[in-house]
């Protein structure tokens, strides 16, 4: 059984000098990398900016602390941005950290129930189309500032916010406009234009420079230096550079109630993109994590990240990746990328007001590109059968046209549904073709077939297979009778798995036999289904030497019977 032991007091029985300054390296540039995002992150939830750098410095530490990775960077991602800004405008940063609370527990609970390999059965198709949901919800809530419009209320849902900006179109602020396109032109271009240097120790540095750092930097010279009209967080928002403090919400059971479903979310969520995260790491180091150690670590970590005024934090996977890159190999990169971000905090918080707009909009127009997985969505339309078509589809239209948690609930009970009518398909029930002592057969057949054996005259046999659960429980209703028959033999070796559905269909089909005075023998009956007759009292009803080993148990046993 995986241990629920965190990555680091196994590391450390061997950390070396060298590890420590690769570690100490890789967290600094994570936090380099993770400032832009997590300001653009929060404000794309609908909190203040330095909200996203609390989560960043609280969840990250956390749980890389207790995380079962060794190179998993936790914090803010864009994967939460629809469902907080919802939370935030019906109840408040109360509501949204009870919901952040709630989720953590969840998760805890996830953890030491050893769940953690249980959220492989969320279905790709359910994480395709929401994924690609959130993506074109970020993408739509930053025309506003990318474009400089000026919009009448402060819409919520995604098509109101798609709607305002079409009605907004003519008050265009073309400044705003032209600093959002050269943003977005260094963030597509920096990396093309590194890539194609010769390679040296100067282009090296140039291509660890994170391309959103770089347009932060060239978005606030433009700006400033050319008094263009444009807003910037310090012109909407208030900045604070403060330590995150500790805030207790008033908890009340309709609070409670109305965050449960959000809450449940997140918590799926986390752990969706958390060990997410942790697959892909793993590949890049040849390591394994601890799946149940890491959701208990991001269940920690979102509690303490709501307690300090954070917003919700899993894995992020962009982050992950650039820590490995540079060389990080323990949680002490993690954790030194928290301590990072909390002097950048104090000293540089203040000129994060100078940033514009546009140029956040631009970031976050590249964050919903490389986290849409268009790629992957085109070609499961072309290739996947249509049921899971439909799922996928389903899940994206209701995550961009009502939210996430409506999506989530109906594509995961729509999934279950067409899941259970693909099983029922494949149980199948039928008779064996009556053979006599004088009748041919192929040799070349499979050796348990019928074709090589003689059924007695007084004999039904029948073959099932496939699950035989609710959905595929009417398949007995198949199963019928004949004049002259005083045998049926159900042949069950194809029959891995039975629910009390299934079991209630056959027991019914077993007094039916007994009403017509007709022995019921079971063939090869697996495991799983054996231990439920049993519990059930099935196999006492039936008498234990009507259940036989072998088909040709059973073909003998009801020759006896003639």
């Amino acid at each position: 059984m995986e241990k629920l032991k965190p990555k680091l007091f196994s590391v450390m029985k061997t950390y070396s000098k060298e590890q420590l300054i690769k570690d100490v390296i890789a967290g600094i540039i994570v936090a380099i990398i993770a400032l832009p995002l997590s300001i653009a992150l929060a404000l794309a939830s609908g909190v203040n900016p330095e909200r996203g750098i609390y989560t960043a410095i609280i969840a990250g530490f956390v749980i890389s602390f207790l995380g079962g990775s060794r190179v998993q960077i936790s914090g803010p991602t864009a994967a939460f941005a629809s469902i907080v800004a919802g939370i935030v405008a019906r109840n408040g940063m109360d509501g949204l950290i009870v919901a952040t609370i709630l989720a953590g527990i969840m998760l805890i609970i996830m953890g030491i129930c050893r769940f953690g390999s249980l959220i492989k059965y969320i279905p790709y198709t359910i994480t395709t189309g929401f994924t690609s949901g959130i993506a074109i919800t970020i993408a739509i809530g930053q025309v506003k500032d990318f474009l400089g419009l000026t919009i009448e209320g402060s819409p919520i849902e995604t098509l109101e916010k798609a709607e305002a900006a079409i009605k907004g179109l003519p008050t265009i602020n073309w400044d705003a406009f032209f600093v959002g396109v050269i943003s977005l032109g260094i963030l597509i271009l920096w990396p093309k234009f590194t890539e194609k240097l010769p390679v040296s120790k100067f282009t090296k540095v140039l291509a660890a420079i994170p391309p959103s750092l770089i347009v932060v930097l060239v978005s606030i010279i433009l700006v400033s230096a050319g008094n263009l009209p444009v807003n910037t967080i310090g012109s909407l928002y208030e900045i604070s550079n403060k330590l995150p403090e500790p805030h207790i919400p008033q908890i009340n059971f309709v609070m409670v109630k109305n965050v449960m479903s959000d809450a449940f979310t997140i918590a799926i969520l986390a752990g969706i993109e958390s060990l997410l995260s942790c697959v892909v790491s793993d590949g890049m180091i040849g390591s394994r994590h601890r799946s149940n150690m890491e959701l208990v670590a991001q269940g920690a970590g979102n509690i303490a990240s709501a307690l300090f005024g954070g917003i919700p934090a899993t894995g992020a996977i962009a982050r992950t990746a650039a820590n490995v890159k540079n060389g990080g190999r323990t949680p002490i990169a993690g954790m030194v990328h928290s301590i990072t971000l909390v002097l950048v905090l104090v000293v540089l918080m203040p000129y994060a007001a100078l940033i514009p707009m546009p140029a956040i909009a631009a970031i976050l127009f590249m964050v919903a590109y490389n986290m849409s997985e268009w790629r992957a969505f085109v070609d499961l339309i072309k290739t996947a059968p249509k049921s899971d078509i439909i799922v996928l589809v389903t899940t994206f239209v209701l995550t961009v046209v009502f939210d996430l948690v409506v999506a989530i609930e109906i594509g995961v009970v729509l999934a279950a549904i067409l899941f259970m009518k693909r099983m029922s398909d494949v149980a199948d029930v039928h008779g064996w073709k009556y053979i006599g002592a004088n009748d041919a057969y192929d040799e070349e057949c499979d050796p348990d077939s019928i074709n090589l054996r003689t059924v007695p005259e007084n004999t039904l046999v029948y073959e099932l297979s496939g699950p035989m659960f609710f959905a595929a429980a009417d398949k007995f209703l198949q199963i019928s009778t004949a004049p002259g028959k005083n045998v049926v033999i159900l042949r069950m070796r194809s029959v891995p798995a039975m629910d009390v559905t299934a079991l209630n269909s056959l027991e019914k089909f077993y007094a039916k036999c007994r009403k017509n005075n007709i022995t019921l023998l079971l063939s090869h009956v697996e495991e799983q289904p054996y231990s439920m007759m049993e519990h059930a009292g099935f196999v006492k009803m039936v008498g234990k030497e009507n259940f036989c080993a072998h088909i040709d148990d059973a073909l003998a046993k009801a020759e006896s019977l003639k």
